[in-house]
């Protein structure tokens, strides 16, 4: 028996919105907890994502091997159903089977996973993973039964089959197969799963009511939907919010249990949103728009970065992530990186007594971007999230205790620890002193 949270979250005004998302500058944090950190895993193909079980048993995705598991002593079990290399790699020694029709291309592969809470009665794991299976190809979120010594996966349940994938470059010159994938599954504190999805670089999904892509899902172990009553009548079912571009984190208020997400912006903008349910994220990346002109491909998304001489808050008065001209009733973002954009992509709300006063705060995790060769904002801040979810009250940089990198994905395992993947191939453990 699940429990179905009644969430008493709040709309903004269009000027209280405006008010409320002005940029708050990063600063180093007297209070911060003193941290350590140690290496725990090392030479891994891009891991994306982490899920634990309450004795520290790791369930971990590469994203063009697939699925693995550490044990709590260390050991380090491939498991069955791994990606299809697409990309001439053919590391796939040690997996028991290879599931055909999986692949990797792009941002896309084996993306996130998740644990059911109720593992210990019928040991279900999910994946969010690019298949061939259709055609086109699909993102889908895949169910899996873990034998009891932790070496097989068995009995695939393609739960959802129809998440839209990027499947060529098609006319525009941005990005290439795969590219704004989403990829993020989280179980919320309500007992459902939540699935993070992107637009494809296609202006037509973000605020489509039937396409899955550019959307937070919400839904049961079984894939069917469960927010009949929070969107509108025309809606899949399975939408919890839409109107997003790429978002690829997303945690629960430990308070409240209302999820949080973080979104990559369009050369601008970086956002942080609390949503309610039916919510409408604001991007619109169609032509005409906003008085948007012809955009390659139907798609406007990266249209101010064309025009020389704009500053980010005038391409973000152009192409807004949150359109609120547009969209009055959309969901204001309660941050927005200082108007950037530099690849904000995991999140998560750390607990617990041995984090001080970050306790409860929001950790945001950023891959940067390059310059010349030179990674520029590579770092985790740690963010002080209002009580109404519409502003924040203080925005810090961690002191990072390992080397910096593209932060791809912050757990918090059941040591209270966090644990901390980056692509360059390393998880760290980072304990709070």
């Amino acid at each position: 028996m699940t429990r179905r949270l009644t969430p008493a979250w709040l709309r903004a005004t269009t000027a209280v919105a405006a008010a409320l998302a002005l940029p708050v500058a990063a600063h180093a944090d007297s209070h911060a907890p003193n941290l350590s950190h140690v290496t725990i895993m090392t030479d891994l193909d891009n891991p994306w994502d982490m899920a634990f079980l309450d004795d520290r048993t790791m369930f971990f995705t590469e994203k063009c091997r697939g699925l693995s598991v550490r044990l709590p002593e260390g050991t380090v079990n491939p498991l069955d159903n791994p990606v299809n290399l697409l990309l001439g790699m053919e590391e796939t020694e040690g997996y028991a089977e290879t599931a055909d029709d999986l692949f990797c291309m792009g941002q896309a592969g084996m993306l996130g996973v998740a644990v059911d809470p109720d593992f210990d009665d019928n040991r279900f794991v999910y994946v969010y993973s690019a298949s061939s299976e259709s055609d086109p190809p699909s993102n889908r979120v895949i169910r899996l039964t873990v034998n009891e010594d932790f070496t097989e996966v068995s009995d695939r349940t393609d739960i959802i089959d129809d998440i839209p994938y990027k499947l060529s470059d098609s006319d525009h010159p941005f990005g290439g197969p795969g590219a704004h994938n989403g990829g993020r599954i989280r179980f919320g504190p309500d007992g459902y799963l939540y699935v993070t999805t992107g637009d494809n670089h296609k202006g037509e999904i973000p605020q489509s009511p039937t396409s899955l892509g550019s959307k937070v899902l919400r839904v049961d172990r079984d894939g069917n939907g469960v927010n009949a009553d929070a969107t509108p009548d025309d809606f899949d079912p399975r939408i919890f919010a839409y109107g997003f571009r790429n978002v690829q984190g997303i945690d629960f208020r430990p308070d409240t249990g209302q999820p949080v997400i973080a979104e990559h912006g369009p050369w601008h903008s970086d956002e942080i949103t609390a949503l309610e349910p039916g919510g409408n994220g604001g991007w619109d990346p169609r032509p005409n728009m906003a008085g948007r002109e012809d955009c390659p491909d139907d798609y406007c998304g990266y249209s101010p970065n064309q025009m020389e001489g704009m500053d980010p808050e005038e391409r973000a008065a152009y192409m807004p992530m949150t359109d609120l001209e547009t969209y009055p009733d959309a969901m204001p973002p309660a941050w927005t990186n200082n108007g950037l954009s530099q690849g904000m992509t995991p999140a998560l709300f750390l607990t617990g007594e041995q984090w001080g006063a970050w306790d409860g705060r929001l950790l945001v995790g950023f891959m940067g971007i390059g310059f010349g060769g030179t990674a520029v904002g590579q770092r985790i801040d740690v963010i002080d999230l209002a009580e109404d979810g519409l502003s924040v009250n203080d925005v810090t940089e961690m002191p990072l205790p390992m080397p910096e990198g593209r932060f791809r994905s912050l757990v918090q395992g059941p040591d209270g620890r966090l644990y901390v993947a980056v692509d360059e191939g390393e998880i760290y453990q980072v304990t709070a002193d």
